[in-house]
């Protein structure tokens, strides 16, 4: 475990700080646009932070209160010890302040920290219930930019990281300026000689630590940047050690890690030969015995000098041992608190995120023609990646994307679901445009099943009726078995109660039947096919291309081909490039057409002779996306 130059432990495997960006969007005439959520992160425990204050104010003022007590007793005694009357009015006066102020100051710090405590808890609750909420009403292209690493540091490390700032900071914070302030007054006006004394060790510690943390912001934006390096050469190896274990030698991702590691820890080692020399002298100098040597022999020279009773050395010697603590203690927790504040700033800008507008007043579709006019988008507002595209998907058709990488297939498929709002042109479902449909009503009527096959931690059969929570166990069966992944759940150890991740253990096109299955039981009249079988082996490609098959009868395809075999049969074919549709038609006009779709062709035929010459098998025989 690394340790921040404050002695508090770090963990150099927590998320790096997530960067991200603004979502662009576009408002079609009369709609409601939706305002981002407040991000006013204290809003449900304000009320309760002042009180949080007023009571460390309590609980700080009463800590010292008894030491004063105890301070007047003796000086209302001290003319006894000479034979003078004593002002027994006094004494017991001096009493009651110790005996209440010690009563108060437990209630006090008590009381402080159970509302902390539980106003820590209602924050987290309510941070964490706004962080859903808003996580719902954010474009789904967010989350398809974004991993699922993004959404845990704001759900679980930033809600936590604000702990330390709401239930200890406060209390802190005050207690390491009223407790020294208050002390000082009370020296000051008994002794102001006693009270000069007394500011010797805050000076010291004051300085001391400046030495310490000098040049600290800056170690510290390097220690944060060590960090993420080493957090993403971590996950870089952890990904690659069946490789690594495969070939028997260390590869580029087991060098990167040694690399990083050894990097971080040079950069830490020197960080903390930097403060050691420091930190030690702090320490020694604000121990609780050296400033008592310290107290007693300035205060012994100046009652030697005549310059002090002896009775006002015992305020120095009771109220100076307590002056460096709280401060000590405040720069001990500023690695804590640096981490709140991050957290507090990510988690603004989490929440500033816009959400995707929804509808004042939503209209339903008449049909499932899907229709894209003169459509312009760009993801950052200035660079388009898609430009002028218009087409027309009719009802139980197929329309197959296809195009060179980076042509803008993917980005405009996801446009049907809305994924994103397009910034020019419109995107409509039986005659509405999709930013005018409800967003239930929108994902009822079009479906997706992508490359990724996302499954849940839990078992098969919720997996599959995530979409359809009421669907009965006949329907999930009939699904899975037109999904053609029924009889591989039946070999799981607890079948469809087998839970994902713990006793059910699915290959990759097994997990994307599963997927399949999830949409046969939607039975959305419309759907989006990022083709699911780019990376399967040619047995998991003809299981699932029989599951597609089923999933395409009587349905609206839109299909993203990457192996040009699987859409021959389509109806029509949009070949994209840079952005735009440069060419449109049937598969066997557009071979003879001598454009960009004939190259692609030509290419992926010579890619298919070269791993059947390979492999001495068909390659994708009954691939085709089939009625």
């Amino acid at each position: 475990m690394t340790t921040s130059p404050d002695g508090r432990p770090a963990d150099p495997t927590s998320d790096p700080p997530d960067s991200t960006a603004t979502e662009p969007s576009a408002d079609p005439p009369d709609r409601s646009t939706a305002q981002p959520p407040a991000t006013d992160l204290f809003r449900v425990v304000r009320g309760r932070l002042a009180l949080i204050v007023a009571l460390s104010l309590i609980g700080a003022v009463t800590s010292v209160a008894p030491l004063i007590g105890v301070i007047e007793l003796a000086r209302a005694l001290w003319p006894g010890l000479s034979g003078q009357p004593v002002d027994r009015g006094r004494a017991w006066a001096a009493v009651a302040l110790a005996g209440g102020a010690q009563v108060l100051s437990f209630a006090s710090a008590g009381l402080s920290g159970l509302v902390s405590h539980l106003a820590d808890g209602d924050l987290q609750l309510d941070l964490r219930r706004r962080i859903v909420r808003h996580l719902r009403a954010l474009p789904l292209g967010w989350f398809d930019a974004r991993s699922s690493g993004a959404v845990r540091k704001a759900t679980e490390n930033d809600v936590s990281a604000l702990h330390q700032l709401v239930a200890h900071a406060i209390q802190d914070f005050i207690t390491a300026t009223a407790v020294p302030l208050l002390s000082l007054v009370y020296l000051f006006a008994t002794s102001w000689r006693m009270g000069l004394v007394c500011l010797g060790p805050i000076v010291v510690t004051v300085f001391l630590y400046a030495a310490m943390m000098r040049g600290g912001m800056e170690k510290y934006a390097q220690y944060d940047a060590s960090l993420t390096r080493l957090n993403a050469a971590t996950v870089e190896y952890v990904h690659g050690i069946a490789v690594v274990k495969t070939f028997g030698q260390a590869g580029r991702s087991h060098t990167r890690y040694r690399d990083e590691t050894d990097q971080f820890v040079h950069f830490y080692d020197g960080w903390m030969r930097e403060t050691s020399v420091a930190a030690s002298f702090l320490q020694l100098a604000t121990s609780p015995v050296v400033v008592l040597v310290y107290l007693c022999l300035a205060g012994t020279g100046l009652w030697a000098l005549g310059q002090v009773r002896v009775i006002d050395l015992l305020p120095a010697l009771l109220l100076g041992l307590g002056l460096t603590a709280p401060l000590l203690n405040l720069g001990f927790t500023a690695q804590f608190l640096r981490d709140a504040d991050k957290a507090r700033r990510s988690l603004r800008q989490f929440f500033a995120q816009p959400v995707m507008p929804q509808p004042s007043q939503p209209v339903s579709p008449d049909g499932h023609t899907v229709q894209l006019e003169r459509v312009d988008f760009s993801y950052d507002g200035a660079q388009s990646v898609l430009r002028d595209i218009a087409a027309s998907c009719a009802p139980g058709t197929v329309t197959a994307l296809v195009g060179p990488s980076g042509s803008g297939k993917s980005t405009l498929a996801r446009l049907v679901p809305r994924f994103y709002d397009v910034q020019a042109g419109s995107v409509s479902l039986g005659g509405a445009d999709v930013r005018q449909i409800a967003a239930a009503r929108l994902y009822a009527e079009v479906g997706f099943v992508f490359q990724d096959a996302y499954l849940l931690r839990a078992s098969v059969r919720d997996n599959i009726r995530l979409t359809c929570p009421e669907a009965t166990a006949d329907q999930i069966e009939g699904a899975a078995r037109a999904a053609q992944i029924h009889d591989r759940i039946q070999r799981l150890p607890r079948g469809y109660d087998s839970v994902i991740g713990q006793d059910a253990h699915l290959s990759g096109g097994e997990a994307q039947r599963l997927t399949i299955a999830r949409a046969l039981l939607t039975d959305a009249p419309i759907l989006v096919l990022d083709e699911a079988t780019a990376f399967a082996d040619p047995d998991s490609e003809a299981a699932i291309q029989t599951a597609l098959s089923a999933l395409a009868a009587e349905r609206t395809l839109l299909v993203i081909a990457h192996r040009l075999h699987t859409v021959t049969g389509a109806d029509q074919i949009l070949v994209l490039d840079s952005g735009r549709v440069v060419e449109r038609g049937r598969h066997a006009d557009l071979v003879q057409a001598g454009g960009l779709y004939q190259d692609l062709w030509r290419r992926h035929r010579r890619m298919r002779s070269d791993q059947e010459a390979e492999t001495g098998r068909p390659v994708g025989a009954t691939a085709e996306v089939a009625r």
